[in-house]
């Protein structure tokens, strides 16, 4: 009798501590600036990740467990976004990150996600070197559209669109801005252009009349920037204080609220690389924004582009996870670079967006050109978010 209680006791305890282990929270990072100039990327990129691992974990979570988020504000500084990644990975034993929005944290700090073999995303920086890091097996990813992309959108507006053939460029000193101003001037080399004027800030300049008298009188008819913060507001001001107005077109940046607020009717026709416009163009995208807008109590999200990218890193990662069946990091990297079923995203639907040596989901055909408009932005050309064109699948080998 004893043997038997025993027994049942044993097999009853092996049974609770397995139900324990299938319960446990799969942890996950979640790395940006919630504070500071890039808080209007990191916040929104924070609350569309949010969105998307409630709506995981109402439906059961992944493997049967709830997502955990284990959040950290890197404050936009590449020594705190190293401190924040080292206690995710050795304090927290998360099993994977979301996050990086500045390309010089990124670079900083997802080399010991590296050494660690543990996947982290890429949903906002965009420097063209952030996937290319490291050789594989490389475990950093990108579900945004990097600067390679955008720069030759940008100077096809200005010069093939457009048709301008003086133009300058204003970038700030940050690893994105110069790197992007790198991508930027190969960009125009490719198109036979040499810029009049190429200009550099700091962040938390506010006055921008050297750089732009330089830009006027050598009769630059646009002016290019490659900026990551609220001094983009400083160009546009300085220009209109200089009763100087040409075209301004940009990165993706120029789409943020920290941007279009305070440049406020200087803003206007701004025209910048989008991978989502804040429009309800799909039955996806109009259910992601009706619920962001519920749930954080606003009607224009601060950095749309940031807010979707977040998004839609969950769902790629949950899938993952679900395909290797396991939290190991080389499981997971393995599964990112091999995806078997498609996932539909509010950027667009990611069908096989990875692979062993290409971990970019975002290709040249998925960005259009966005422009400021009474305060917010809309597609330059319509007909880019309309039908078919709504879900822009990456093409194999991309």
């Amino acid at each position: 009798m004893k043997v038997k209680t025993t027994i049942v006791a044993l097999g009853l305890g092996v049974f609770m501590a397995s139900a324990a282990v299938a319960q446990a929270p799969i942890k996950i990072g979640l790395s940006g600036p919630f504070t500071g100039g890039s808080s209007s990327m990191g916040v929104s990129m924070r609350d569309g990740v949010k969105l998307a691992v409630e709506e995981i974990n109402k439906k059961g979570g992944v493997m049967g467990r709830p997502i955990q988020l284990i959040e950290r504000d890197d404050e936009a500084k590449n020594e705190v976004g190293v401190q924040v990644a080292q206690e995710l990975i050795n304090k927290e034993k998360v099993v994977a990150t979301l996050g990086f929005i500045n390309t010089g944290v990124s670079l900083a700090a997802q080399r010991f996600y590296q050494e660690a073999e543990i996947p982290v995303f890429n949903n906002v920086a965009t420097g063209s070197t952030v996937t290319k890091q490291f050789p594989a097996p490389n475990y950093i990813f990108r579900n945004a559209a990097y600067d390679i992309v955008q720069s030759t959108m940008i100077v096809e507006e200005a010069v093939g669109r457009k048709g301008l053939k003086k133009v300058a460029i204003l970038a700030d000193s940050t690893n994105y801005g110069q790197l992007g101003k790198d991508d930027l001037l190969k960009a125009l080399a490719a198109k036979g252009v040499t810029p009049a004027v190429v200009e550099k800030f700091n962040i938390k300049d506010t006055d921008m009349t050297a750089q732009l008298l330089k830009a006027k009188e050598a009769g630059a008819e646009a002016i290019l920037t490659y900026a990551i913060g609220p001094e983009l507001a400083q160009i546009a001001n300085g220009m209109d204080k200089l009763g100087w107005k040409v075209p301004m077109i940009g990165s993706w940046t120029l789409s943020m609220a920290n941007f279009i607020d305070p440049a406020g009717k200087n803003s206007e026709g701004a025209i910048m690389p989008q991978t989502f416009i804040q429009a309800p163009t799909t039955p996806k995208r109009k259910a992601f924004i009706e619920a962001y807008q519920a749930a954080y109590k606003i009607d224009r999200i601060p950095s749309p582009v940031s807010a979707a990218q977040g998004y839609d890193s969950v769902y790629l990662l949950a899938a993952a996870i679900e395909q290797a069946k396991s939290t190991d990091g080389a499981k997971i990297r393995e599964a990112l670079e091999s995806l078997k079923t498609k996932v539909e995203g509010v950027v667009t639907t990611y069908d096989a967006p990875f692979s062993r040596d290409d971990h970019e989901a975002i290709s040249t055909n998925i960005p259009v050109m966005g422009i400021v408009k009474g305060g917010r932005v809309e597609a330059v050309d319509p007909k880019d978010l309309e039908g078919d064109k709504a879900v822009r699948v990456k093409p194999k080998g991309s």
